[in-house]
């Protein structure tokens, strides 16, 4: 198994049981799905991800506001924005992540992996902010 895809399952369980209210389970998986997207990767699964790793990093919601900003978009029928592919998906990964303490440290480095995949998708910071205003989002 790859071993990024073996640290996301593991950071997955660890997340799944963290019994946090603030759901940071979605951070991880939006963060996973932006950083291994490929042109392959269907337009809506791409764009959830960078909406949600938007709405944390930069509007500070929590990964239940973001699930729920998730559940109102993918109510009805969308449009979806052009976004790029960068090259370089940021400076961290899962693995990183999972070698941190089991914790708040743990949790701080889902964060910081949070910030690095969006400052990698940087180049799609105005398609999403302009998709989501648009939508009544933020």
């Amino acid at each position: 198994m790859d071993p990024a895809r073996q640290a996301y399952d593991e950071l997955y369980v660890y997340t799944m049981g963290h019994g946090d209210p603030a759901f940071i389970l979605q951070h991880v998986v939006d963060a996973f799905a932006a950083q291994t997207a490929t042109k392959e990767t269907k337009p809506i699964t791409l764009t959830f991800a960078l909406v949600g790793l938007y709405l944390h990093i930069e509007k500070h919601f929590s990964g239940r506001q973001v699930q729920r900003a998730h559940m109102r978009l993918g109510a009805r029928k969308q449009q979806w924005p052009n976004l790029l592919l960068p090259g370089e998906r940021g400076t961290m990964g899962p693995g990183d992540v999972m070698s941190a303490e089991a914790g708040p440290a743990r949790d701080a480095a889902i964060d910081a992996w949070c910030r690095s995949v969006w400052t990698a998708f940087h180049a799609n910071r105005g398609a999403i902010a302009a998709w989501l205003e648009e939508r009544g989002v933020v």
